[in-house]
């Protein structure tokens, strides 16, 4: 499907001066392994605003263009589905691990100050205007040396913190001068409140709220990337592909070629 490639190009590039190079290829190999579906609505949102323009192509639309966009909405939804994955399995409350933030320490679920591009879990990095991190050969407080599986663990808890934070903040920063910045704020604040919700009720659907939102993020930032915007019965539509049984599945098995026109007849 060439929208999850391009979108996976994008995002990839949006990271590729993140140091060191063990945090960017940890970015990247979420990028592989992970579904391009957000970032591909955007692409297939865009084509359906541009559908319905005046005189509208959706052929006119530059997939390389609204790719960025895309890989901004992909890397916000990646950055918090890992979140959401460390704040319900901390591994730095198992047996014998002693790095990483505690989950009170995660701000309402997600990394804190995550949403103006600010950092949590280890104390050794160092922000810069793109997200960027440095970090120092620390990566952060040590485990004990004594037990090599609290501190295989405790790091990689460590370096998952990190990865979280940074494609959140790169992904903010894709969106931020685009008609979909305020939208992705709500977005990031929303999944805060469903995860403390989900932790103090024990609710499992809270989760799935995620992909809903972040669905809707990409129908707001494909349609305006148009000229257009996402109705109300756009984003209920939208919604409901997000709410999947299980894992949300790869963007060739949630979509196909009747879908922008599909959207497009909700706008």
């Amino acid at each position: 499907m060439e929208e999850a490639a391009a979108v996976r190009v994008a995002a990839t590039d949006a990271v590729g001066d993140v140091e060191p190079d063990r945090l960017r290829e940890r970015i990247r190999e979420r990028l592989e392994d992970g579904s391009m579906a957000p970032g591909v609505l955007t692409v297939l949102s865009a084509r359906a605003a541009a559908s319905r323009a005046p005189e509208g192509d959706a052929t006119s639309i530059s997939l390389d263009a609204v790719a960025e966009r895309g890989a901004g909405v992909q890397l916000i939804y990646e950055g918090l589905r890992l979140t959401r994955t460390l704040s319900q399995d901390p591994p730095w409350e198992r047996d014998g691990a002693t790095a990483g933030p505690r989950s009170d320490e995660l701000a309402d679920g997600v990394p804190e100050n995550g949403v103006n591009g600010g950092s949590s879990g280890t104390e050794h990095r160092e922000w810069t205007d793109g997200g960027d991190v440095t970090l120092s050969d620390a990566d952060g407080v040590p485990a004990d040396p004594a037990d090599p599986v609290a501190t295989t663990e405790a790091d990689a808890a460590d370096m998952d913190i990190l990865v979280a934070d940074v494609m959140v903040a790169r992904g903010f920063y894709l969106l931020a001068r685009t008609e979909a910045a305020a939208e992705a704020v709500a977005v990031v604040r929303s999944f805060g409140g469903d995860q403390t919700r989900r932790r103090t009720t024990g609710d499992e659907t809270f989760d799935g709220n995620l992909e809903v939102d972040v669905f809707e993020l990409a129908a707001v930032a494909g349609a305006a990337a148009a000229g257009g915007e996402a109705t109300a019965d756009l984003r209920a539509h939208v919604g409901e592909m997000a709410r999947t049984e299980g894992a949300l599945p790869l963007a060739e098995g949630l979509f196909s070629d009747a879908t922008p026109a599909a959207l497009a007849e909700r706008f």
